[in-house]
């Protein structure tokens, strides 16, 4: 075969196997595409907004101790090294976190092992903001949990029941701890009844709270963690902009971390309504 017919014979292959190649590029940019609109699908079936519930954590942030729960060190800084990183150092339990069953059990699931499914779920939610302005040491109660089936119907199932008790609007001062002159902390929390209540007559995975703790301020003994946790239920912590959804028809989407044994942590949490 002469020269120019074995160049023509390169070229013709190079140009088929570029517009098969370019062909396929284009399918996959397709579904891509495809996949990147429908991406929230609750969205797509009739959900109008989404709302962020979660703080932003930074050194101050308010925590259960009392002591700073995130240090970030910059390690390489753009000035110097054309890329910026930071080294981390995290207490698990620190600003809008998830509660993983392992907290308070010996041998509940990690936060690696939530299944993901009950991480995008129904969200109730339950306002005790009346009572908790007057008393910060409020409880939801099984009488509150009642009241809302009273008004919305069963808790949806497999949902996430949270409290409203309008706490975030303190977490930038001293207020979110509340803690008094012996160093007792007041505020809200699911009461023990409440925690048993759910367990027995709903098929809830999930309890938030828009304060430091699943059980109310003067607990010392932890007793809603106890009941909850164990059954590989989780819990979250520190929840934000709850008073912008609706009691029901919010679904949550729980971006939990995936540290293999890890007891909880800080996780992006948002509904979509």
């Amino acid at each position: 075969m002469c020269h120019h017919c074995v160049t023509d014979s390169v070229k013709r292959r190079m140009l088929s196997r570029r517009d098969f190649l370019g062909a396929a590029l284009a399918a996959a940019a397709a579904v891509a595409l495809a996949s990147t609109a429908q991406a929230p699908a609750a969205l797509a079936a009739g959900a109008a907004k989404v709302e962020d519930l979660t703080h932003e954590l930074h050194h101050d942030f308010p925590t259960y101790f009392g002591e700073p729960g995130i240090t970030v060190t910059p390690k390489f800084i753009w000035a110097e090294h054309k890329f910026n990183l930071n080294t981390i150092a995290l207490n698990e339990h620190t600003g809008t976190h998830m509660d993983a069953p392992l907290h308070f059990s010996a041998d509940g699931q990690s936060v690696n092992e939530i299944p993901v499914g009950s991480l995008v779920v129904p969200l109730a939610v339950v306002d005790i903001r009346e009572k908790a302005a007057q008393n910060p040491d409020a409880q939801v109660t099984p009488d509150d949990l009642a009241a809302w089936q009273a008004a919305h119907g069963d808790f949806p199932e497999g949902c996430c029941v949270a409290m409203l008790s309008g706490w975030s609007e303190k977490v930038s001062g001293d207020g979110f701890r509340n803690a008094d002159s012996a160093g007792v902390m007041h505020f809200p929390g699911f009461h023990v009844e409440a925690a048993k209540m759910l367990l027995e007559q709903t098929s809830a995975v999930g309890m938030a709270v828009d304060t430091l703790s699943l059980d109310h301020g003067p607990s010392g003994d932890f007793a809603t963690h106890y009941a909850w946790l164990p059954t590989n239920r989780w819990g979250i912590e520190c929840l934000a902009n709850l008073e912008r959804l609706p009691a029901t028809g919010a679904t949550l989407i729980v971006g939990a971390p995936k540290v293999r044994g890890g007891t909880g942590g800080p996780a992006r949490i948002f509904a979509l309504v």
